[in-house]
């Protein structure tokens, strides 16, 4: 699923939950993880790992309970290693601030491809939803592919889509704990997802 275009923006302002650690080495430069506390305004949290290089770290400290204003892109990676989720959602920190008395923010811009039949079906409640996995191209070929969910009438909208359709969105990066039955017993996990608010149709080319 390759474009010649893509768009993926995010900023996050919340309360560090963690020391940074270290995460990987890519191209000579050291990057590091910690977790993002953000609030929504119906008081849930969500909890994001971010992913910044040593480089920021030097010039903006990072320490537990910091407020912290965040920018950077959505990237996914699979995780290999049998421990927690399969799919993991980070975001790259491209700017760092610290927040002040900020507001807690959650908030995205994507635009890229439709790479796998939409899932519609309705909760144990009745409320409609809609399973969407976006491919989102970055610069240098490869992608990031980013589970997002539709309620409502955009799930309804969701559900005639076809694979190949390009799209843009807003929405917010969220986190939710589940329960995972294994062979040593039920653990609990957390799964990330892209959750909705605007869809529409994208342009190639005008991103």
């Amino acid at each position: 699923m390759q474009t010649d275009w893509n768009e993926n923006r995010a900023r996050l302002v919340g309360t560090a939950m963690g020391e940074p650690e270290y995460s990987h080495s890519n191209h000579g430069e050291d990057f590091f993880r910690f977790p993002l506390r953000t609030c929504r305004l119906s008081g849930a949290a969500d909890q994001v790992n971010l992913i910044l290089s040593r480089t920021m770290l030097e010039t903006q400290s990072v320490h537990t309970g910091d407020r912290l204003a965040a920018e950077g892109e959505v990237r996914s990676y699979n995780n290999r290693s049998g421990i927690g989720a399969k799919l993991v959602i980070t975001l790259l920190v491209r700017f760092l601030q610290p927040a002040g008395e900020e507001p807690d923010d959650n908030r995205l811009v994507l635009s890229g491809v439709l790479c796998k039949q939409p899932n519609y079906r309705h909760t144990p409640l009745g409320r409609e939803i809609c399973d969407l996995l976006l491919a989102v191209n970055r610069r240098y070929g490869r992608s990031d592919y980013l589970p997002c969910i539709a309620w409502g009438a955009l799930a309804q909208y969701s559900a005639e889509l076809n694979v190949g359709d390009p799209l843009r969105l807003e929405g917010r990066l969220q986190s939710r704990s589940y329960t995972k039955l294994t062979e040593n017993g039920p653990q609990r996990r957390t799964a990330f997802e892209i959750s909705i608010m605007t869809l529409q149709p994208a342009e190639p080319g005008l991103f």
